[in-house]
């Protein structure tokens, strides 16, 4: 029986354990290979990561701090690999030139920031997002404090013609990646 993460009761839906278990193997193989193997696991497929919901599985709150904690580990690694490979001014220049595309799509007009689902479909609420938005540009522009667990967490109303979600989707992914790159 794996310990790893405490489980849920067994009423209680958790993540798959053996999808799970699976996963940090997978990782701890990623983590430890060398450079020129091909990697699978990164920051950005930690973030993106979904389980089976089993009862008695793993606590997803336990799941979810210790991923997050992995993503922070990855994205520490790439940043130090990138560095090694570019040189730390042009690794800066490309961190800069993501968070400049990023200023580019929040400078856009409210309602106008993000494609819109059709009338009949959902998507985000717009003026949740623009409301987002603001934040954003003010951590970009002024480095207003915000946190990379806002980001990750942050949750928007689903309205019928509101945004795109996998527009805003993306654009939050690489605002995570900006601010796991300059930690």
């Amino acid at each position: 029986m794996s310990t790893t993460f405490p489980r849920t009761r067994k009423s209680k839906l958790g993540y798959s354990v053996d999808q799970v278990e699976d996963f940090l193997e997978e990782a701890r193989s990623a983590y430890t290979s060398e450079r020129t193997e091909a990697a699978v696991v990164s920051s950005r497929t930690i973030r993106k990561l979904a389980f089976v919901m089993q009862k008695g599985g793993y606590s997803p709150l336990h799941v979810d701090s210790a991923l997050e904690r992995l993503e922070d580990a990855f994205a520490a690694r790439e940043r130090d690999r990138s560095i090694a490979d570019l040189g730390e001014a042009a690794w800066y220049a490309n961190a800069r030139s993501e968070a400049q595309e990023i200023l580019n799509r929040l400078a856009r007009h409210n309602g106008k920031k993000f494609s819109r689902a059709s009338s009949f479909t959902t998507g985000y609420a717009v003026k949740d997002v623009d409301a987002f938005a603001d934040e954003l540009a003010n951590y970009f522009q002024h480095g207003a404090t915000l946190t990379i667990e806002r980001v990750r967490t942050i949750a928007f109303r689903s309205t019928k013609g509101g945004y795109r979600e996998t527009q805003v989707d993306y654009l939050l992914d690489t605002v995570i990646d900006v601010m796991l790159a300059v930690r």
